[in-house]
């Protein structure tokens, strides 16, 4: 996602998708509560010009951004001030759905702002790979879990190794899932918690990452990668669970996972 600058000063980077459903499907999954919190991270909406858009990317990060235009289903935009951190630009967001033939859509979006400097353009860059991985968990939610909402479950850990590879092994091999291939069926260990599917996509060795759709311990998407961050490799899990009564699933799963992960990648601070 190269920045692009013009003679005022306005940056911009942009990232794109093609995605099943009709325009009214896809607005639901990107400009709703309850649709972006099943693929992206817990997300709240007011759906207006004025509004808010909270996205919550775990304890005490949560963004805020305020909705300047709302045309559903085909475009909103919403501004953040210092949404990269403290002396950040505010960033301009825009969101929009245009419809293909054949019962697709392409979602596009575009993140504006204006800098003297290229203080911060590596960081937007580095949206590139983020976004990627979201829109391929947007796909298979829109593909197989349509109209749905889901429980969200985020869960962290840091790797007992410095490197994104030994991490990204250590994670894999303790759940059982080293090696898996696109289109291979795989369990978790017995002494991990219950994961179970099909291979949807691995990532490259320098952004590892593993795609899961789940049938147990209920249908969902599982999505696993290494961060290399301050020194050392965080390791997100992030799971969407669907079915009648996805809150309830989340609350029985996450006990487990919140131990399992304390036990084998705890946070720093925290006891192992």
């Amino acid at each position: 996602m190269p920045v692009r600058k013009d003679e005022s000063g306005r940056r911009t980077v942009a990232a794109e998708v093609e995605v099943p459903g009709t325009p009214e499907d896809v607005w639901r999954a990107i400009a709703t509560g309850p649709g972006v919190t099943s693929w992206f991270v817990p997300t709240r909406v007011e759906e207006r010009v004025g509004g808010t858009v909270a996205t919550n990317f775990g304890p005490g990060m949560e963004s805020l951004a305020t909705i300047t235009a709302w045309e559903p289903p085909r475009r909103f935009t919403a501004d953040s001030p210092e949404a990269m951190g403290p002396g950040s630009p505010t960033i301009a967001t825009e969101w929009t759905v245009e419809a293909r033939a054949g019962g697709t859509c392409i979602v596009r979006v575009v993140h504006a702002w204006f800098a003297e400097t290229d203080d911060w353009d590596a960081q937007f860059e580095g949206h590139e790979h983020g976004w990627q991985a979201f829109f391929h968990i947007l796909r298979l939610y829109l593909s197989h879990f349509r109209g749905r909402s889901g429980a969200n479950l985020q869960l962290m850990g840091v790797a007992p190794e410095p490197t994104v590879q030994a991490g990204w092994a250590e994670l894999t091999g303790r759940l059982g899932l080293a090696g898996a291939e696109p289109g291979q069926r795989v369990q978790s260990a017995s002494d991990a918690p219950a994961l179970a599917g099909q291979v949807e996509r691995v990532g490259p060795d320098e952004h590892p990452e593993l795609l899961l759709r789940l049938d147990a311990p209920v249908p969902g998407i599982a999505h696993l990668f290494a961060l290399p961050m301050g020194g050392q490799v965080y390791l997100p899990v992030r799971l969407y669970l669907f079915r009648e009564e996805p809150t309830a699933a989340a609350a029985r799963e996450e006990p487990a996972w919140q131990a399992w992960m304390a036990r084998h990648f705890p946070m720093p601070g925290q006891p192992g």
